[in-house]
């Protein structure tokens, strides 16, 4: 079974040093994280952390697998209505693609910039691609059995892996590696 997008789980954490027209944001900002132009969700909006907001939203969302970018858009609601702070974009390839598995919860940090291109404060994200059941073989599936080793006692699996170190080195006999 081909999958055509896998779900994303992006948690929009925290923003620093936000600012509108060189000024420090007051309230009432809020992200949008798109992975195309029909498919956004937006965070609840922090009325009170100024400048240096907390959302720590849970957005889950189906990511097609030809997804190279997420855009981050920081937003502010203010009285003549909503104005932009800043976007970062997110290359699919710093959560996926890297040694760790694509299921790992990764912590990241982005520099957003403002609409004119300038330095505008950090959003800080944490991003897990959820695994799909029919990750396992049909016949595993079809008995309910995962394939992998369990994690933390928990029913579901993951996968084990590593990175293999060949070394070609031949130890002195007087090696404490013999």
């Amino acid at each position: 079974m081909e999958t055509k997008s896998r779900t994303l789980e992006i948690t929009v954490l925290s923003g620093e040093d936000l600012r509108i027209d060189n000024k420090s944001v007051k309230k009432n900002a809020y992200v949008i994280v798109s992975i195309d132009t029909f498919s956004y969700k937006a965070t609840k909006i922090d009325a009170e952390g100024g400048s240096s907001p907390s959302w720590n939203d849970k957005l889950v969302m189906d990511m097609p697998m030809q997804t190279r970018f997420i855009t981050l858009q920081v937003k502010c609601k203010v009285s003549g209505g909503d104005k932009t702070v800043g976007y970062a974009r997110i290359p699919v390839t710093d959560f996926i693609g890297g040694y760790s598995p694509e299921t790992c919860l990764q912590f990241l940090s982005y520099r957003l910039r403002d609409p004119k291109g300038l330095k505008n404060g950090i959003i800080n994200v944490s991003v897990r691609v959820k695994e799909p059941i029919q990750a396992c073989s049909s016949q595993a599936a079809a008995a309910g059995l995962g394939l992998g080793i369990p994690i933390d006692g928990r029913k579901d699996f993951g996968v084990v892996t590593g990175i293999p170190i060949w070394s070609g080195y031949t130890y002195p006999s007087n090696s404490l590696f013999r």
